[in-house]
């Protein structure tokens, strides 16, 4: 007959499958949805739901309320945060400890090469001066230059060159650590308080009283012995971090630095001069009591800031 199916290609239903009318309650057979067959026992209508089927797929945790293959997997990604957060944390403390030791390093290196006056030199160039006020003319001198350093370094944080500003910190701290311990050196000499020893010892001892900002008791060999060694490079290190984290309102802009590196550098070096004279002035030598000493070496190749600028920017 026209129009009629043949039997070989009749649907036939298969065991198992839904036992609702071939055309559907709508005379349209879905085969992909099933078909709306009346309530079951169970309350289904037969057709597919679009809700959450019990007892299929991975039960929740009932610890979390989460599938659980989620919770190891969120441990796993916080694990690798937290161990890449602590390998930074790391890194950036070593390059910090680095730098650290290279500023102190590169400040025990040219100590040796800071010109110091000795008492006789100093009496020449101020031969109106008791040991008081020229100690007074030594400190107002040395705040001033350490001022200027800090404004040298403030004003510079103008230019369109943030790469520099690392090297312009390191440099001002090295700059102005030259220029205290040339001040301790000297305030030694005004009070009748040389260290002994060569050129070499007594920079480590000035070392030491500018890491501890303490005068040298000439008179203890303790004091003397405490220059050497692993406590004065940890202490120098210590001074050094403290001048880092004091120095940073330096790279402000807009001449503001400028402003407050001059402020602070004159202040904490008066407040070193100050300290040190301390110390000193119990155990002050009258200078009519004084065994003649001999002249204090001249460096053979003095250091200079513009040398302290040129080798930092290279290392």
């Amino acid at each position: 007959m026209t129009g009629s199916t043949p039997p070989w290609k009749r649907r036939f239903p298969r065991g198992g499958a839904d036992p609702g009318p071939s055309d559907g309650p709508h005379g349209v057979r879905d085969d992909e949805r099933g078909s709306s067959a009346e309530p079951g026992p169970a309350g289904a209508t037969g057709s597919a739901s679009l809700e959450p089927v019990s007892g299929r797929g991975d039960p929740a945790d009932p610890a979390t309320g989460s599938a659980p293959g989620t919770a190891p997997r969120t441990a796993r990604i916080h694990g690798r945060a937290g161990q890449t957060a602590r390998d930074g944390f790391r890194k950036g403390g070593s390059r910090a400890r680095a730098g650290l030791t290279y500023l102190a390093d590169r400040i025990v290196a040219i100590a040796p090469r800071i010109p110091v006056r000795d008492l006789a030199t100093l009496r020449r160039q101020f031969p109106d001066l008791g040991p008081e006020e020229l100690a007074d003319r030594l400190v107002a001198g040395a705040a001033k230059a350490t001022s200027a350093v800090g404004a040298g370094v403030g004003a510079a944080a103008m230019l369109p060159v943030p790469p520099a500003m690392p090297t312009e910190l390191a440099a001002e701290i090295t700059g102005v650590a030259a220029i205290e311990l040339k001040l301790i050196a000297e305030l030694h000499e005004v009070y009748g308080l040389r260290p002994p020893g060569d050129l070499k010892a007594r920079s480590a001892a000035y070392l030491s009283s500018w890491s501890g900002e303490r005068g040298i008791d000439v008179m203890k060999p303790s004091s003397l012995n405490a220059a050497f060694g692993g406590p004065m490079r940890r202490r120098l290190r210590q001074q050094v971090t403290r001048r880092t984290v004091r120095n940073l309102p330096n790279l402000m802009p807009f001449m503001i630095g400028a402003a407050a590196g001059a402020v602070m550098n004159r202040r904490e070096t008066r407040r070193l001069a100050a300290r040190i004279r301390t110390d000193l002035r119990p155990l002050q030598v009258a200078w009519g009591e004084l065994p003649v000493l001999p002249p204090l070496e001249t460096p053979a190749d003095p250091v200079t800031m513009d040398e302290i600028r040129r080798e930092l920017g290279d290392g």
